[in-house]
């Protein structure tokens, strides 16, 4: 296959016009920039193409609250996120009671494993646990009663329930044994991230000595920065060991603070949507953490708890990058926190990027950033044919 666009990525720089091929086996074999060397197989006159878009906190989507779904719901999300442009996502459970995430995680690694088998749809990086690790100041829209202190024994017994496929854990590193948690887990091949947390920026720093190399939705459920204290904010900003995520849906955090996270931190700003069941779906009452939540009306507007507390969103990720081109952010930089970052923060470089030797997953959006057709491996999952 080989297809030419006015516009196109390959990793960090926007070329106009490019091309790129791959062979039978979904590998990219040709990139580059102008007109291809042959008669291209498909020719996109608008918009760009990018490397698939990657999503590192997907709580649910289409109806389905993805910690409690079967494998009938894990396929149903992964068919539908190349609707988004997302090309690869890491399902999301949120702080449980630990008999209900060691159950969610032990259905996660058959509803994986079948995916893997024969998906069609987006693939599965592994799972995020975002907690229950957390602060009780900082929950957000986490259940206090359901957060704990991590010890080694609980560590390893939800490691051993996920089969290896927990890849992600938020928690904060002010809490007793977090240090220790945080190595445990990094040896174990597990990315740690600082979320739901009051630490200093003193504590934020030895959590990257320790291993962590992120930071959860940078500014929400978090202490913020302070000119005298910099906080967990301030740190992220600061620290290059440290890569923050962000859910740009210019509601959890305004398009102007956004835009100087990127300036502050260039290269270390990672999109996610944080979606939830209510995302892609109409208003009403959704499921989040095994708890209400509800979407009201109005586009990108997110889910709420009873009291008012934003939980998760309703965001896509191709409205992610253009929210963050309409603040300001250059396209190249808004793309790459989609694509690259993200690839590169998991170790995965054969994703979020299009060049030669790496997979063709690919996303082509139309000139208002939405998505027009989507490929995984070579494949066209979404959009005419």
């Amino acid at each position: 296959m080989l297809i030419a666009a006015s516009r196109m990525m390959t990793g960090a720089e926007v070329v106009s016009p490019g091309y790129v091929g791959w062979a039978d086996d979904g590998v990219v074999t040709t990139v580059g920039a102008g007109r291809p060397p042959a008669r291209p197989d498909l020719e996109l006159t608008e918009g760009v193409l990018l490397p698939g878009l990657i999503d590192l906190q997907v709580n649910g989507y289409f109806g389905v609250e993805l910690g409690a779904a079967d494998a009938i719901g894990w396929s149903e999300v992964a068919r539908r996120l190349p609707e988004t442009g997302t090309t690869a996502f890491m399902p999301t459970f949120i702080t449980s009671p630990l008999d209900e995430l060691f159950a969610a995680l032990r259905r996660s690694a058959a509803a994986a494993a079948g995916l893997a088998a024969g998906a069609t749809g987006a693939r599965v990086l592994g799972v995020h646990l975002e907690g229950p690790f957390i602060s009780k100041s900082r929950l957000g829209a986490h259940n206090k009663a359901w957060t704990r202190d991590p010890d080694p024994a609980t560590i390893e017994a939800l490691l051993g329930a996920g089969g290896g496929r927990v890849r992600m854990v938020t928690l904060a590193p002010e809490l007793d044994g977090a240090m220790a948690a945080i190595r445990q887990l990094t040896e174990a091949g597990v990315l740690v991230s600082v979320g739901h947390s009051d630490a200093t920026a003193e504590q934020v720093s030895a959590a990257a000595r320790n291993g962590a190399r992120m930071v959860t939705h940078l500014f929400n459920a978090q202490r913020p920065m302070h000119h005298r204290e910099p906080g967990v904010v301030g740190q992220a900003l600061s620290d290059t060991r440290l890569v923050a995520s962000l859910i740009a849906d210019l509601h959890h955090v305004a398009g102007q603070v956004a835009a100087l996270a990127f300036t502050a931190a260039p290269g270390r700003i990672c999109l996610v949507t944080d979606a939830a069941a209510c995302a892609g779906m109409p208003p009403g009452r959704y499921m989040l953490g095994g708890e209400p939540i509800v979407l009201g009306p109005g586009d990108g507007v997110p889910p709420v708890r009873a009291d008012g507390t934003l939980a998760g969103s309703a965001l896509r990720m191709d409205a992610a990058i253009a929210n963050m081109v309409s603040a300001g952010v250059g396209l190249a930089a808004a793309a790459a926190a989609a694509t690259k970052i993200p690839a590169d923060l998991i170790g995965r470089p054969d994703l979020g990027r299009i060049t030669a030797g790496a997979v063709a997953d690919l996303a082509w959006l139309d000139n208002d950033l939405r998505a027009r057709a989507t490929w995984v491996a070579g494949r066209q999952v979404y959009g005419p044919r």
